[in-house]
């Protein structure tokens, strides 16, 4: 593969997003020597890490944030999910997009504007992204108490994120956003990249088929390429039932949040999710399509606020 072609862009990435080109593993390397380690020519005889490695991949996400973020310190335990950093960059730049029309068009920055992260994780990844992309304020809740202290880790020792992250525990596995968002608080957009399986037998059999993907070889009892907990990972009805738990409790914040929005990784749970969003009676929807490599999702983002309101917001705000 000729070095023009290693330089070229991947087009589904958001224009904003710092990893459009291929890796440069010399500079990531320069920045975080440990990934040198994880190096090997592929069957192209070119230079990169072995995808269906979990450690491989975490390696390399931590030398993406210290060279692309600034993030010195990011560490989690490797049972947790180990977030790939370009797509979860894409969908806090499409967030930015989506405020931007709210404010004749240019994007709000800084600590006035206040994100809520559901499911944080251990990573707190789209925080981080949030705050050193467009120096916003983050709220991240979870319902597990180690990656609720894992996130608060990070951000402790990270000067950059300190005072910007407030990580909150739901102790209600049933709830979204009761007992988080205050009755009187504002925030400017949720995200979310709900858990995508419905059981652990169905985990193992989208792992089979990942690692396939990406190794060729078959695996009878695989490790995650990307880690994950249960709770990162499954939900009883799985993506669907998790946004249409969303959905249902957004009605009750309807007027606390600007922006409610999900990551939908699968395009047969649009039609569900469009009924329950018309049930509720929601002012306005989007759906803005994302790609990273060969795989296709998008974000639905709902709003309960008229036009007039919008513009109240924006002035109070």
């Amino acid at each position: 593969m000729s070095s023009t072609k290693k330089q070229e862009e991947k087009s589904s990435l958001h224009p904003r997003n710092k990893n459009r080109k291929r890796y440069d593993l010399a500079a990531l390397v320069t920045s975080s020597p440990e990934l040198e380690n994880y190096v090997r020519p592929n069957k192209y005889g070119d230079n990169s890490i072995d995808f269906s490695d979990p450690v491989a991949v975490k390696v390399l996400n931590k030398a993406l944030l210290h060279h692309y973020y600034g993030i010195k310190n990011w560490d989690f335990p490797d049972h947790n999910l180990c977030p790939p950093i370009p797509g979860r960059a894409d969908y806090i730049h499409h967030i930015a997009d989506l405020l931007a029309e709210n404010n004749f068009g240019s994007i709000p920055t800084g600590d006035h504007i206040t994100g809520l992260d559901i499911g944080v994780g251990a990573s707190c990844i789209y925080p981080i992204i949030g705050v050193t992309e467009y120096h916003w304020n983050f709220i991240g809740s979870d319902i597990n108490p180690k990656s609720i202290a894992s996130a608060k880790h990070i951000v402790n020792v990270n000067s950059a994120l300190k005072d910007k992250i407030e990580c909150r525990l739901q102790r209600n596995k049933k709830h979204i956003f009761s007992d988080i968002i205050g009755e009187e608080e504002k925030i400017d957009f949720t995200l979310c990249n709900p858990p995508f399986h419905s059981s652990s037998e169905d985990a193992a059999k989208g792992t089979r088929r990942k690692i396939k993907n990406l190794s060729g070889k078959k695996e009878k009892n695989p490790t995650l390429n990307f880690a994950g907990i249960n709770d990162e990972l499954i939900y009883k009805g799985g993506e669907y039932k998790f946004i249409d738990q969303i959905i249902k409790e957004s009605k009750k914040f309807s007027k606390n949040c600007l922006w409610f929005s999900s990551l939908v990784s699968k395009q047969a749970n649009l039609k569900g999710i469009y009924r329950s969003l018309k049930k509720i009676e929601v002012q306005q929807i989007k759906t803005i399509p994302m790609g990273t490599g060969n795989k296709s999702s998008r974000i639905v983002a709902w709003t309960f606020l008229t036009e007039e309101e919008k513009k109240v917001w924006r002035t109070t705000r």
